[in-house]
């Protein structure tokens, strides 16, 4: 899908000027009885980019979502969006919302009509209704669908008419809850293109996901919170700085009886690039390349020093490296 806008004008609005930091979150706690959720929780989220929010289960990402759509209240702290605090008189219909696992569809009716029927209850009248819901609807590629019911959408099309939903309002801020975490890759990189192009045109998007992958070249901006706290906030390029060297593991065909020899061998072939060493095995060696090496020019070393690479296996991906790394220093 190409990233190019092709949005109708229908949902292209005039917007209200805004801050520099469409969000900004400062010391925000959240106690639900005796459990906090969260605890001085601050973040800023810049006007036009996709900050992405991470964390593992029970870190508070719902919990903040939730404070940011008006559902839960903080219990302290302050919260501004687009300059307004929580509860602004117009604020609502400035954001939009999509939901993990969203079952608030009425599956007996078109896409279309329910679209309609939500941009009614936003106060819309009929007719500019039913032009934004063909919009929006165009927007995410399901025009073609647009009069079947909603019960026979596929979870992929599902997903994105709840993204369809989501523009009705034409919204400034876009908060957007694990929305690829039950996708196949295919529809994860179409929801992903959809949300990049509402932030290429202006709308500033919190992205909350436990897919670590998707962040890289996705996100301007990530934080990571743990058991209700931040632990990180920063670039991707600057959550990579936490990660250890990249590792692969690598299967060679041993045509040295000696492991020590071997080693040798090998580590001379790599030279600068990186580290191997044994992994269990006569066969198998964990490969620990440099920032600035490239896997494929190391393999390459090996290979023309005689060395037959079997297989080869990356161990874990940097950015999860990274993120286990810090979410393991926040607990201890």
């Amino acid at each position: 899908m190409s990233t190019t806008s092709t949005a109708p004008a229908a949902i292209r609005h005039s917007r209200t000027a805004v801050t520099a930091s469409a969000i900004d979150v400062r010391n925000v706690h959240r106690q639900f009885g005796v459990m906090p959720a969260l605890r001085g929780v601050s973040l800023v989220v810049e006007t036009g980019t996709v900050h992405a929010l991470l964390g593992p289960n029970g870190a508070g990402k719902t919990t903040l979502l939730r404070i940011l759509t008006g559902l839960v209240a903080p219990t302290s702290g302050d919260v501004l969006i687009l300059g307004e605090p929580l509860g602004a008189r117009g604020l609502q219909s400035r954001i939009g919302f999509i939901p993990s696992g969203d079952r608030s569809f009425y599956l007996r009716i078109s896409g279309r009509e329910n679209l309609v029927f939500f941009a009614r209850l936003h106060g819309i009248r009929r007719g500019e209704a039913r032009g934004r819901a063909d919009a929006a609807l165009a927007s995410v590629g399901l025009a073609d669908a647009a009069r079947l019911r909603v019960g026979g959408y596929s979870h992929g099309m599902q997903k994105r008419l709840s993204i369809a939903r989501a523009l009705l309002t034409d919204p400034e801020v876009l908060l957007v809850d694990e929305a690829t975490h039950d996708l196949d890759p295919d529809g994860a990189v179409r929801v992903r293109e959809l949300v990049a192009e509402l932030a290429a045109r202006g709308t500033t998007v919190l992205w909350t996901t436990q897919r670590l992958e998707e962040i890289r070249g996705f996100a301007d901006r990530v934080t990571l919170l743990r058991a209700g706290e931040t632990c990180f906030s920063g670039t991707v390029a600057e959550l990579m700085t936490h990660a250890i060297p990249r590792r692969y593991l690598l299967r060679i065909r041993n045509g040295v009886p000696d492991a020590r020899m071997l080693t040798a061998k090998l580590q001379d072939a790599l030279g600068a690039r990186g580290t191997i060493t044994p992994d269990g095995s006569s066969e198998h060696f964990l490969l620990a390349l440099r920032d600035e090496a490239v896997l494929g020019e190391a393999i390459a070393a090996l290979t023309s020093d005689d060395v037959d690479v079997l297989t080869c296996r990356e161990e874990q991906s940097e950015i999860e490296e990274a993120f286990l790394n810090l979410t393991r220093a926040a607990s201890e």
